[in-house]
């Protein structure tokens, strides 16, 4: 190895990067396999049969189930949920009280997104007087729970950034159901294509190459200048002899 004289500082630097990148690049990897996961699961549930609200709240696990509602809006207490872009254009999400006839319980309803290109002028909308047959799906956000922010005590439909179903109930002093429901494609819905993730499995794949990408050229410049180094340190005692 008299040929190959790296330094010090670069072999450290080397072994502290390198070991990240390649960490990075697996850590892409298992996101993008999470997010497979995801996908076929909520895709499963998705496509299952709808069940009962009671169902749906003795499960352990929501998210995605499909249940169907009979009963009416609350065209009062309306939400719009802020910043939601969609095709790069900016707009809201509508969410209303909506009460199941059978169980008498509330529930949170996203009826799904509208735009708002004028940010003078308030989103226009409409909801049904008369009863309605609803399928709709659980949404479980990832992460934090959904928390509601600046809900005030009159000025409706008011403008929200995150919603907490829980916190609206109580506001409003209702037996309501702590979760949010999507509203499946039917005439009552706005525009209600939801991805499942913000970022699919081919966006974190993408990332892993990048990673790898990087790891691979710290390696191959580290070995081509330590060569380089190598070299000219061979080439040194000639030259002073000559």
């Amino acid at each position: 190895m008299s040929g190959f004289r790296p330094g010090l500082a670069p072999t450290l630097v080397v072994l502290a990067l390198l070991p990240v990148l390649i960490g990075l690049g697996f850590w892409q990897l298992s996101r993008a396999d999470e997010k497979r996961q995801l996908l076929a699961a909520a895709e499963a549930r998705r496509i299952a049969a709808p069940t009962t609200l009671d169902a749906l709240l003795a499960s352990a696990d929501p998210a995605y189930l499909r249940v169907r509602l009979h009963g009416h809006f609350d065209a009062t207490h309306s939400l719009l949920l802020d910043s939601r872009i969609r095709d790069g254009k900016a707009g809201v999400e509508l969410l209303q009280p909506f009460q199941d006839d059978a169980s008498g319980r509330w529930l949170l309803v996203n009826r799904g997104w509208l735009p708002w290109p004028d940010r003078r002028v308030a989103p226009a909308f409409s909801t049904p007087d008369d009863a309605q047959e609803l399928t709709a799906w659980a949404y479980v956000p990832p992460g934090a729970a959904f928390e509601l922010k600046h809900l005030e005590a009159s000025g409706w439909p008011q403008l929200v950034n995150q919603v907490d179903a829980d916190a609206l109930w109580k506001h409003l002093g209702r037996n309501g159901v702590p979760l949010e429901l999507r509203l499946e494609e039917s005439p009552a819905a706005y525009r209600s294509d939801w991805p499942v993730v913000a970022m699919g499995p081919e966006k974190h794949l993408g990332y892993a190459v990048q990673w790898f990408a990087l790891a691979i050229a710290l390696l191959g410049l580290f070995i081509y200048f330590g060569l380089r180094k190598g070299r000219e340190n061979n080439n040194e005692p000639s030259t002073r002899h000559a």
